[in-house]
């Protein structure tokens, strides 16, 4: 980044940086620079801002000095001189007969060079013009023809939409600007209405030309075949802005047109299809986005539907009052002492269990379930001490395990 301050030195001329030092400049401040002209007066545009390297030309020209109450008697003294130069100037051409409008006069802030600015439609013989003003003038005398725009931007002015020209104001550097960019914004061809005071075409014609090309992209053109929701037709006029065309309908009255949205046509490719033959379908229905299904993130869960018999359960357990809460381990020794026996489903509806404990008898109070199953396998030495091997009881727990070998029938044992 380096710090630079703009210097502007005509009124809508061309803005150049230079590099203020160690000073500081406001707004408006005149200072005298060091150009390839020479020595010259400028005001200051912007301050003292920081810029990119890539937008500095190099080697830049430093501040000579703040513009001092001599520099500007010396400039009041140079605009007066130009007045009086522009009417000489004026007298010689009418009397030189030559085909040229003279435009501006511009006096270097040393006084060493006039410069003359002049508009012409073709080349200009004015060498024995250079000659007479060099004898009244006795200084360096310089001639140079410009353009209409140039001379719009010197001189200035109003345009048609009631501000100051473009060019006077803000244009640095003239665009250029072409008929097409005038029919790619669909407007009117009339020279009139789409040239400047200058008598060219309007510079703002190029600011919108870019969105215009890309909103273009996306609409049909005028006059295609272009397939709707409410059948075929040939596109009559597009209105850009708004992405909207008018599109007249095959079998519909002259004076029936109808208006779409850009998403609701679709241009059929290759034009219209030959008679007796149906067009291809190039318009995709558009899908139905599905409801969003409001989710209430307070609502309770619903643990029981309207068709179960069962009442729905408590905040205690989630069990009615006659149900009692097993004791923790039952239902698993339960399952394995039931090994020989039949498979219970892998789960048990919860109203099926509590059906099957209102019907079994309650059991005594401080009597665990957990109680009665090992006093069922508890069993007395002295009955194991007095019964023989042969007849010991199988245990009903383990039938399988201590079941005796029946005999066979025939058999010699």
């Amino acid at each position: 980044m380096t710090e630079v301050i703009s210097v502007q030195f005509r009124s809508g001329g061309k803005v150049y940086y230079f590099d203020p030092g160690e000073r500081s400049f406001a707004v408006g401040d005149a200072v005298v620079v060091e150009t390839t002209k020479g020595l010259e007066l400028g005001r200051c545009t912007v301050g003292n801002h920081r810029v990119d390297d890539h937008a500095v030309v190099q080697p830049l020209k430093p501040i000579v000095r703040p513009a001092s109450a001599d520099d500007l008697r010396v400039e009041e003294i140079n605009k007066n001189r130009e007045k009086e130069a522009f009417g000489i100037a004026e007298e010689k051409i009418a009397r030189h007969d030559l085909e040229m409008k003279l435009v501006d006069v511009e006096c270097s802030f040393e006084g060493n060079k006039i410069l003359f600015y002049f508009t012409a439609d073709g080349r200009v013989d004015f060498r024995e013009l250079v000659k007479d003003l060099a004898g009244v003038f006795r200084t360096r005398i310089e001639l140079r023809q410009i353009g209409v725009r140039d001379e719009a931007k010197m001189l200035g002015g109003i345009g048609i939409c009631g501000q100051p020209f473009c060019c006077s104001r803000f244009l640095n550097e003239f665009q250029p600007v072409s008929t097409k960019m005038a029919k790619t914004q669909s407007l009117s061809l009339n020279p009139t209405k789409i040239s400047g005071c200058c008598g060219r075409l309007m510079c703002c014609l190029r600011y919108e030309q870019e969105a215009y090309e890309d909103l273009i992209k996306h609409v049909p053109k005028t006059g295609c075949f272009v397939e709707t929701e409410e059948g075929y037709g040939n596109v009559v006029s597009v209105n850009l802005l708004r992405q909207n065309v008018k599109v007249k309908l095959d079998g519909s009255g002259e004076a029936v047109v109808h208006s779409f949205d850009v998403e609701d046509i679709a241009e059929v490719p290759g034009g219209r299809p030959p008679e007796g033959e149906k067009p291809a379908h190039v318009l995709q229905p558009r899908e139905k986005k599905p409801k969003e299904e409001i989710v209430d993130e307070w609502a309770m869960p619903v643990l029981f539907s309207t068709d179960s018999p069962v009442e729905p359960k408590t905040a205690e357990g989630f069990r009615s009052e006659g149900d009692e809460k097993p004791q923790q381990g039952s239902s698993h020794r339960r399952n394995r002492n039931n090994r020989g026996g039949e498979k219970k489903p892998a789960a048990v509806p919860q109203h099926s269990q509590n059906e099957k404990k209102q019907a079994q008898p309650k059991k005594a109070k401080g009597q665990s379930e957990k109680k009665q199953t090992q006093e069922q396998r508890i069993v007395p030495k002295a009955e194991n001490a007095a019964k023989s091997e042969g007849e010991k009881k199988p245990n009903a727990n383990h039938r399988r395990r201590y079941r005796p070998r029946s005999k066979k029938p025939g058999s010699g044992e």
